[in-house]
């Protein structure tokens, strides 16, 4: 007599024949094999394939109990064995299809965006700006800005927030992004 694997095994029910464990439990495992899979159709034919797996070894499996663990392994081993044969397609051309280049940025709308960026900075509020500036342009964590402004956390996060709203709703950026 073999010993159950885990307490809820000795409950569990022993079936008699194939079918009746499918009946029994196929939606709860086809759950499963939607889980692994975002196409239904092809869940179900995961979920086939592991069933056909598991009537083959049907008269070898001992403990009847642990089916349902049997069938998950059986569909974790064949999405896992589809997911490694799947084919990438290659075509042979003359050419390779490049995109085309980007044209490159003026230098020159660069610098008025910057500057442009800079006098919207310096319209916030001191405490603002400064939080801004070490934020974004110090590249500091919220953490690290805090500690330097001698602040919580909470207080960088809600002026970082405000003060980023104000910059999105300044007419002289409005203006250059139009």
């Amino acid at each position: 007599m073999t010993t159950p694997v885990c307490t809820s095994a000795s409950t569990a029910a022993v079936f008699p024949t194939f079918s009746s464990y499918v009946r029994a439990r196929g939606p709860v495992l086809l759950r499963t094999a939607r889980s692994m899979s975002p196409n239904p159709n092809d869940a179900e034919d995961l979920l086939q394939t592991a069933l056909t797996k598991t009537y083959v070894a049907w008269d070898r499996i001992e403990d009847h109990r642990a089916l349902d663990g049997y069938v998950r392994r059986a569909l974790i081993n064949t999405r896992t064995s589809q997911w490694r044969k799947r084919k990438v397609e290659e075509f042979v051309v003359d050419e390779m299809p490049e995109p085309d280049p980007l044209p490159a940025p003026d230098p020159a709308e660069l610098q008025g965006l910057r500057d442009a960026m800079w006098r919207a900075v310096m319209r916030l509020p001191a405490r603002q700006r400064a939080m801004v500036v070490l934020r974004y342009y110090e590249d500091l964590s919220e953490a690290q800005t805090a500690e330097v402004m001698e602040v919580s956390i909470g207080t960088v996060k809600s002026a970082v927030s405000r003060a980023l709203a104000k910059l999105r709703e300044d007419p002289e950026l409005a203006m250059l992004s139009a």
